[in-house]
C-alpha cells in the first residue's frame, strides 16, 4: 500500500505485505544468556525437576555457567534440591536470582513467598505472566545455558514459554509406564508445532538395581520408549535408575553432590545446540 509506514503493529489493514509479529519477550537489559533449553514432560510425576537439576549440575561440571528458570509455579521444587531459600535481591533495574553453592543461578516462585509451603492459587494467565516476568525482570548474569523447568502438559505455561522465550531446544523427560507413548507423542507434537527442536528423551525411573544380586528390576514394567523414539526419529539421551540416595540428596539440598554420569549424552546434545 502506498500509505504504508512499515509499522504492522499499529495498522488495522489486512494487506498482503503484512508481517507476522514476534511474540518473543525481551530479556532484562542486563541479562546475558547464550542458549535456552526447555525440559518438558507430557505428564506429572516423572521427575522432570530432578532431571533439570541434574542437567544443571552436569553442565556446571563441564565448565558451563548455568541458570534454572523454574516455570513450574504451582509445584516448585528446584530451590529445595539446591538448598537455596532467597534471591540475591534487587538493585532497581531487576531481580537477581539465588545462587547455589557452585554458582548455579536459580529463579523460582518459592524464593518470593513468605513461606515455602504457601500454595500458589492463581489462574492460568496469571501463572503464565509470572513465568514471563522471570525472563523479563530477572537479571541472568552471563549464563551459557538457561534450563527452563516446565510444568507438565501442554497448557498455558508451556505455550507462554515457547512463544515468549527464544527456546533453542527441548529435552523430554518420561518414565516407563503404559501410557507413555501417547503422552510423549503429545509433548513432541507440541514442540514441533512451536518449531522447537527436540534434542531427545531422558527416561527416568527406568529400573532399580537390586542391592543383593545386582539384577535390574523394571519396577514400572518394560519400557516402550524405543518405539516412540524410532517413530519420531529422536535419540534416547539417558535412562536413569531409581536411586534412594538421589532422593535424599534432593531433600537435603545436596543436588550438587549427585552422580550425573548417566547424563553425559544429554549434556553433549545440549552443548551441541
Amino acid at each position: 500500500m502506498s500509505s504504508c509506514n512499515g509499522n504492522c503493529s499499529a495498522c488495522a489493514s489486512d494487506c498482503s505485505d503484512r508481517k507476522a509479529e514476534s511474540l518473543l519477550a525481551q530479556p532484562n537489559p542486563k541479562s546475558k544468556i547464550k542458549k535456552v533449553i526447555a525440559v518438558i514432560s507430557g505428564k506429572g510425576g516423572v521427575g522432570k525437576s530432578t532431571v533439570t537439576s541434574l542437567l544443571a549440575v552436569a553442565l556446571t561440571r563441564r565448565g558451563q555457567k548455568v541458570g534454572i528458570l523454574d516455570a513450574d509455579i504451582t509445584g516448585p521444587s528446584v530451590p529445595t534440591a539446591f538448598g537455596v531459600t532467597e534471591c540475591q535481591g534487587s538493585d532497581g533495574t531487576g531481580l537477581y536470582p539465588a545462587r547455589s553453592r557452585t554458582g548455579i543461578q536459580i529463579m523460582s516462585i518459592n524464593l518470593l513467598l513468605d513461606n515455602a509451603t504457601d500454595p500458589v492459587v492463581w489462574r492460568g494467565p496469571v501463572i503464565a505472566g509470572a513465568v514471563k516476568q522471570f525472563w523479563t525482570d530477572v537479571v541472568w548474569e552471563d549464563v551459557d545455558c538457561l534450563l527452563v523447568d516446565m510444568p507438565p502438559g501442554t497448557g498455558d505455561v508451556p505455550l507462554t514459554v515457547f512463544q515468549s522465550l527464544p527456546v533453542d531446544g527441548a529435552v523430554i523427560v518420561t518414565s516407563p509406564q503404559d501410557l507413555v507413548s501417547m503422552i510423549v507423542a503429545k509433548a513432541v507434537k507440541m514442540a514441533n508445532m512451536m518449531h522447537i527442536p527436540v534434542l531427545g528423551f531422558v527416561e527416568n525411573y527406568s529400573y532399580l538395581t537390586c542391592p543383593d544380586c545386582g539384577r535390574r528390576l523394571e519396577v514400572f514394567g518394560p519400557s516402550r520408549l524405543e518405539e516412540v523414539a524410532e517413530a519420531f526419529r529422536l535419540p534416547i539421551l539417558a535412562r536413569l535408575p531409581i536411586r534412594a540416595e538421589l532422593a535424599e540428596q534432593c531433600d537435603s539440598g545436596l543436588m550438587e553432590t549427585a552422580d550425573t554420569a548417566a547424563l553425559e549424552q544429554a549434556v553433549e546434545a545440549i552443548l551441541a545446540v
